[in-house]
């Protein structure tokens, strides 16, 4: 049973990832945790995703992990395990990458919010660029589109570059909010022109080396593709992805981009997202002061943060977390989120790309998202943060929208309408039968009637005032 490896193993050695505690060393419900492996593997067996790997932490401590399922659908593909499978962080990227060495370069003083990117990156000029700064970024108040098909237009890194620093902006600098990756790649060309060296060097030694996530980066090495879990099938690039970054845009800026690339393992996650639980350190080593970690995490503009998204009930944040929690989210299947008042933090890693059975696996991951959210919030029992009653229901249970409820829900629709169709066309046969009908009988009796009283009836008819609904 999962508990007994749960309670035979409290700590781990040194730079092998967080201790592991049992739920109540640190203040949470063993039962109500239970919920996690309900609603996971109600997403796995709905055909959201072949496998998940899931971990939740508390107070320095891992408290639940497991993984579900398998990397891919065949019989013999690897069970998945948090510590040793490896998926593609898909958007991740952006926060635990881009940012984070966005928040070491600040730190450090090479790096200012409201310097301008073209002090930075020169050739980023024209139709108000030079107005853009690095905090706008961050925001996505850049003015930058979502997105571009790099892809199609692209042969090398080097057109896929210039094709984002060549786009045109969609709507003035800070007049108003897109999420765009595009955005996110420029920030990380300007990580690169102040730290130096590029963005995949700068990580690997300032974050991911000194934390021990050896199993996290850009572009993972041949040896590591039977650990790592496959993503598309039949994208553009003609083959089956494993191994190589899902994102087409990504893969045409060759791989290392501010938006996606990163790939890792949940267990590796779980020493970054305690690393910012710590204020920006972990095990003695020191990667971001603690006044940036508050500062980039911290509400900013919308649901934004310095690059971070702050937990607002939408997005996998679930119902319950604090105001003060922040993630993000990839869209390959995987999240993060980080809850500084519970001292707590939730991962999701999945492949829900790789040729999901169920009908939508973006509604099936976004509700197993918030529903995993919601079930490690409900288990912290500390007195001023516990909440009694649990829900009747989670939306995993409900499964609103995955795959049968969709086709029942649209027949019904179809069939109403259709009927509706039918009893207006019903409606309006009647009424002009009616009105055929009563005209007819109208002209036999005025023809009935003396000359006399048919002049009558003939004036009193030219005089009568019309129904001005027969206008309409």
């Amino acid at each position: 049973m999962f508990f007994a490896f749960l309670l035979a193993a409290i700590t781990t050695l040194p730079g092998d990832g967080l201790p592991i505690k049992a739920p109540t060393a640190v203040g949470m419900s063993a039962e109500r945790l239970e919920t996690i492996d309900r609603v996971v593997q109600r997403g796995l067996d709905a055909g959201g995703y072949p496998g998940a790997a899931v971990v939740v932490g508390r107070k320095g401590a891992t408290v639940w992990q497991k993984g579900f399922g398998h990397l891919g659908w065949t019989a013999g593909s690897p069970a998945v395990d948090p510590d040793q499978s490896i998926y593609d962080l898909a958007s991740l990227t952006k926060v635990i990458g881009t940012t984070t060495a966005a928040m070491i370069l600040f730190d450090e003083g090479k790096l200012v919010l409201d310097e301008h990117v073209s002090h930075y990156l020169p050739n980023f000029t024209g139709g108000e660029k030079d107005q853009i700064t690095v905090r706008m970024l961050l925001e996505h108040r850049s003015g930058l589109p979502a997105g571009r098909d790099l892809w199609r237009h692209a042969h090398t890194p080097e057109e896929a570059r210039q094709l984002v620093l060549d786009t045109p902006l969609e709507y003035r600098p800070d007049h108003g909010q897109i999420y765009s990756d595009l955005g996110a790649d420029i920030l990380g060309w300007v990580v690169e022109a102040a730290a130096g060296k590029p963005l995949d060097r700068f990580l690997a030694e300032r974050v991911f080396t000194p934390l021990g996530m050896h199993d996290t980066g850009f572009r993972p090495s041949d040896s590591l593709v039977y650990r790592i879990a496959p993503t598309e099938v039949s994208p553009p690039r003609g083959y089956p992805v494993r191994g190589e970054v899902h994102d087409e845009n990504a893969f045409a800026l060759g791989g290392v981009a501010g938006h996606a690339g990163l790939f890792g393992t949940a267990n590796d996650l779980a020493v970054f997202a305690q690393m910012m639980l710590n204020g920006g350190t972990y095990e003695g080593t020191r990667i971001i002061s603690d006044s940036t970690v508050h500062l980039f995490t911290a509400r900013a503009s919308g649901d934004r943060a310095l690059g971070w998204e702050v937990a607002d009930g939408t997005h996998g944040a679930g119902s319950y977390l604090s105001g003060s929690a922040y993630g993000h989210t990839g869209f390959t299947g995987t999240s993060i989120w980080i809850d500084p008042e519970r001292e707590m933090f939730v991962i999701l890693l999945t492949n829900r790309v790789h040729a999901a059975r169920a009908k939508r696996p973006a509604k099936v991951i976004a509700d197993v998202r918030a529903d995993l959210a919601d079930a490690a919030a409900l288990a912290v029992t500390d007195a001023n943060l516990a909440v009694a009653e649990m829900p009747t229901s989670f939306r995993a249970d409900r499964e609103v929208g995955w795959n049968r409820a969709v086709r029942v829900a649209r027949a019904v629709r179809h069939k109403v309408s259709v009927n509706v169709k039918r009893a207006v066309a019903s409606v309006k046969t009647t009424a002009k039968k009616t009105v055929a009908a009563v005209k007819k009988t109208a002209k036999k009796v005025v023809a009935k009637l003396p000359a006399k009283k048919k002049v009558v009836a003939q004036t009193a008819a030219a005089n009568k005032p019309k129904d001005s609904s027969q206008n309409k």
